[in-house]
C-alpha cells in the first residue's frame, strides 16, 4: 500500500474513533420501522398497491429523519392534524430533516406508481389535504429553521417552518413580512396559497414579499426559481399552493416597522349587527393600508350573548391612531374595547390556543368586492346560534397593497376583492356536527351571491374541478402550463388542485 493511501485511511479510522459516541452511532440507535411482509397503500387515483418490506426498508435507510408506520412510536401524533375530525392514516409518514429526505420521499411514491402523497406543515389544511388514507405524508415539521440578513432586510426560511418562529426572528431586528394571524400556521400552506394577514394591507400578500424558491418537483428533481430561474415555476408557486412540488426554502423581502402595534377588540352588542355590518361596508373601502380592519359576528355557545364588531391592527403613526379609529367609536357604546399597544409577536400568538381549526369545525368562504344592503340583510336575517356550537361570521379584510399588483402578476388571482367572508360553525369534538354543518348548508346559499371566487388555503371538502379551475380566473391555463411542466402526472394533488392536461 502507498504511504500516502495508508495515511488516509489510518486517519480516518482515527477520526472515526475520535467521535463521541452518541454521534457515532447515532444511525444504529434510531428507532427502525416495523416493517411488515406486505404493506397495503394506493395510488394518487385510488388503485390499491402492495409495497413491499424491501423497498419500505431501503427507504428509511435513504432517510436521515425517522419513516413511521402505523404502530411505531411518534406515528399517532405525527398523523394528526390541527382538526381532530380528519383522523386519517397514512401507510407511511416520512418526518424529512433536509431536502434529501424530501427528494428521496417524492421518489418513492413516484415510483411506486405514483403513491398517494401529503405534505404538512403546519397541519392547518382546513380541508383536510396535509394527511392521508394509506398513501404517504412527507412531514415537514423537523425541517424548521429561520435565519434574518438585517443588513440585506432578507429571509431565508426552511420548508417546514411556522410563521411564528419568522416572527420572532425578524422581529428581533425591528423587521417583518406579512404572515398570517396563528404563529403556529406552517409558512410553506400559507404562502403559496397567498398568504394573508395583519399587515398584508400595508406591505402586499406574503407571495408579493417573496423574492425566491427552492422546490424539490415531482421529478424528485431540485429547482431554484426566481424572476431570473424558473421564473414560470416562481409564478405558479405565488398562489397555486402546493401543486408544483415541495417548498424547501423560501426567501422573504423584510420591512422595517415598530415592534408595537395598536390592536384589540370592539364589540357592539348583536342587535347592532346591520349597524356594524353597514359601518364595515362603507368605511373599509377608505381605510388606510396600516389598519387591518375585520369584521365579526359571533354567536358563542351555550347562549351566551351575540356580539358584533371589529378586530383591529393599526401598525402606521402612533399621532394618527386616534383619529383612524374615531369613526368606528361614534358607532355607539360597546361592550368591549380593548384597543390598545400591543407587541406584534404577542399579537400574532393571541389567537394560538383558541383557533377554530383545532376543534371540530366547518367553513364555508368566499369573497367579496363590497358589502351591499343585501348582503348585510342575509345575514342578519339568517344567522342563527345553537346551544351546542360557536356561529361566526367573518370578513378578513383585504384591498390596500394586495388589489395594487395586477391578478396575472402572481397565480393569486383575487386582487380586486374588499375581503374574504367566512362562515364558521365549530362544535366540540367528538361529537356529530351533523346539524350544525346542515344549518351551515342552509345559511351559506343565501349569501354566497354576494361572493366573487374564494381563497384556495380554505378550500373545503367537495369543491369541484370545475370550480377550483374557476377560481384561478384567467391564471388558469397558464397555472396549467405550468402544471405539465413539473407535474405532469399530478403527483402533488392533494391540493387546489390544477389537473395537468398531458
Amino acid at each position: 500500500m502507498k504511504r500516502r493511501t495508508f495515511l488516509r485511511s489510518s486517519l480516518g479510522a482515527a477520526a472515526a474513533v475520535s467521535l463521541p459516541f452518541p454521534l457515532r452511532l447515532e444511525a444504529a440507535y434510531r428507532p427502525a420501522p416495523t416493517v411488515p411482509a406486505d404493506l397495503q397503500a394506493i395510488t394518487g387515483d385510488g388503485k390499491e398497491i402492495t409495497l413491499t418490506s424491501k423497498a419500505v426498508a431501503d427507504l428509511a435507510a435513504r432517510l436521515k429523519g425517522r419513516l413511521l408506520l402505523a404502530g411505531d412510536d411518534g406515528y399517532d401524533g405525527a398523523r394528526q392534524i390541527l382538526n381532530p375530525s380528519f383522523d386519517k392514516r397514512p401507510a407511511l409518514i416520512a418526518q424529512v430533516t433536509g431536502t434529501a429526505d424530501i427528494r428521496a420521499a417524492v421518489d418513492f411514491a413516484r415510483e411506486n406508481e405514483g403513491l398517494l402523497l401529503a405534505v404538512k406543515c403546519g397541519g392547518h389544511s382546513f380541508s383536510g389535504k396535509s394527511t392521508c388514507d394509506m398513501g404517504m405524508m412527507i412531514d415537514l415539521s423537523p425541517f424548521r429553521n429561520v435565519r434574518v440578513d438585517p443588513v440585506a432586510q432578507r429571509a431565508r426560511v426552511t420548508g417546514g417552518s411556522l410563521l411564528g418562529q419568522v416572527d420572532h426572528e425578524a422581529m428581533a431586528y425591528d423587521l417583518v413580512t406579512p404572515m398570517g394571524t396563528v404563529s403556529h400556521t406552517g409558512v410553506g400552506g400559507l404562502v403559496t396559497g397567498g398568504g394573508f394577514g395583519r399587515l398584508a394591507r400595508r406591505f402586499g400578500l406574503s407571495v408579493d414579499n417573496l423574492l425566491s424558491v427552492d422546490v424539490v418537483a415531482a421529478d424528485g428533481e431540485f429547482y431554484r426559481a426566481n424572476e431570473d430561474e424558473n421564473p414560470d415555476l416562481f409564478w405558479g408557486v405565488r398562489g397555486g399552493g402546493g401543486n408544483f412540488g415541495v417548498v424547501t426554502s423560501f426567501e422573504f423581502q423584510l420591512h422595517s416597522m415598530q415592534r408595537q402595534v395598536l390592536a384589540g377588540q370592539i364589540m357592539f352588542p348583536i342587535e347592532m349587527a346591520r349597524e356594524v355590518l353597514t359601518f364595515y361596508g362603507e368605511y373599509a373601502p377608505e381605510a388606510p393600508d396600516e389598519l387591518q380592519l375585520d369584521c365579526v359576528v359571533v354567536l358563542p355557545p351555550g347562549g351566551a350573548p351575540g356580539v358584533a364588531g371589529f378586530g383591529v391592527c393599526y401598525s402606521g403613526p402612533p399621532s394618527q391612531a386616534e383619529r383612524v379609529l374615531a369613526p368606528i367609536r361614534k358607532l355607539g357604546t360597546p361592550l368591549v374595547d380593548n384597543v390598545q399597544g400591543t407587541d406584534y409577536v404577542a399579537l400574532q400568538r393571541s389567537g394560538d390556543t383558541d383557533d377554530f381549526r383545532a376543534q371540530a369545525a366547518y367553513l364555508k368562504g368566499g369573497f367579496v368586492t363590497d358589502v351591499h344592503a343585501d348582503l348585510v340583510s342575509a345575514i342578519v336575517d339568517g344567522i342563527e346560534g345553537h346551544p351546542e356550537r360557536m356561529t361566526q361570521l367573518v370578513f378578513v379584510a383585504a384591498g390596500g397593497a394586495i388589489g395594487r399588483v395586477a391578478n396575472e402578476a402572481t397565480a393569486f388571482s383575487q386582487r380586486d376583492k374588499l375581503a374574504n367572508l367566512l362562515c364558521i360553525v365549530g362544535w366540540p369534538y367528538p361529537a356529530d356536527g351533523s346539524e350544525h354543518i346542515d344549518w351551515i348548508r342552509q345559511f351559506w346559499p343565501t349569501v354566497e351571491p354576494f361572493t366573487r371566487g374564494f381563497y384556495a388555503n380554505d378550500l373545503g371538502e367537495g369543491v369541484t374541478a370545475e370550480v377550483i379551475n374557476a377560481n384561478y380566473r384567467d391564471n388558469f391555463n397558464r397555472l396549467v402550463a405550468v402544471k405539465n411542466r413539473y407535474d405532469p402526472n399530478n403527483l402533488f394533488r392533494l391540493n387546489a388542485n390544477v389537473e395537468p392536461s398531458v
